[in-house]
């Protein structure tokens, strides 16, 4: 794995946000929107969190799974790579790649125990041969970087030691996986704008330490606030909502 961001696979890899934010022709034709497109993902990054529960790994097993997931659906369309299968395999790949393998044979058996509808139901033939065409749509590029790599060392820099307020940088770390910022910005950036926000929040004055650091403030501040746009946006959604995006995906 490389150990340094700047010359890593996933530096190289980082999107602008008009690259991210597009709807794959063959999905368009089906009527799937922007929002449908977002609405999908995110639903598919609480589905890999729950099934990630039920066989037992680390959450960085989760954000890599997510990392892939989204990085997919930058390349190809949810028409042809249902959802509800890239999901549970890329949990599986990250697995492996994080070194913490989950057993392929327990997937079909947690999927079937969390949702009775059909739709989820894949067994291990189908998630292996997903697994090949995923690898190819990363063009083997397994290597991601997570903003809590760097988010200890900056809580401590910071002289953040109030245990509410690291569990809710920690928190707010963990919900940035339900949009695509891991695909847009440096991960060391997207731990910032936690702090920034946690510091905001419980009235903590960070500005001399944020100061003291050679990062753009500007970029800092705006992912915070597309994080803040996202709670806002998330009470709107339905499960009603969900599920009429889905339904757009039927063959």
């Amino acid at each position: 794995m490389a150990a340094n961001f700047w010359t890593s696979s996933h530096y190289k890899q980082l999107f602008d946000q008009e690259e991210v934010d597009v709807v794959h022709p063959l999905d368009k034709e089906k009527g799937i929107t922007l929002e449908d497109f977002k609405l999908i993902k995110m639903h598919m990054a609480n589905y890999i969190g729950k099934l990630a529960q039920q066989v037992k790994v680390r959450q960085r097993v989760v954000a890599t799974a997510v990392a892939y997931m989204r990085r997919v659906y930058t390349r190809k369309s949810m028409s042809e790579y249902d959802p509800r299968l890239v999901a549970p395999t890329c949990l599986y790949l990250a697995s492996k790649a994080e070194e913490s393998t989950v057993q392929a044979r327990l997937l079909p058996f947690f999927i079937k125990k969390l949702y009775s509808d059909d739709k989820y139901r894949y067994e291990i033939k189908e998630i292996l041969e997903m697994e090949m065409k995923i690898l190819e749509a990363l063009n083997y590029y397994l290597v991601v970087f997570h903003p809590y790599r760097s988010l200890p060392q900056f809580l401590q820099d910071a002289g953040i030691n109030d245990i509410t307020m690291i569990q809710l940088t920690w928190g707010l770390v963990n919900d940035t996986y339900r949009m695509d910022l891991i695909l847009i910005h440096p991960p060391h950036l997207i731990a910032l704008a936690c702090i920034y926000i946690a510091s905001a929040y419980r009235e903590k004055d960070t500005t001399a330490w944020f100061e003291e650091l050679r990062v753009d403030m500007n970029v800092v501040k705006n992912i915070s606030m597309e994080i803040l746009d996202f709670y806002e946006s998330h009470r709107l959604i339905t499960d009603e909502k969900v599920t009429a995006a889905f339904n757009k995906l039927k063959p």
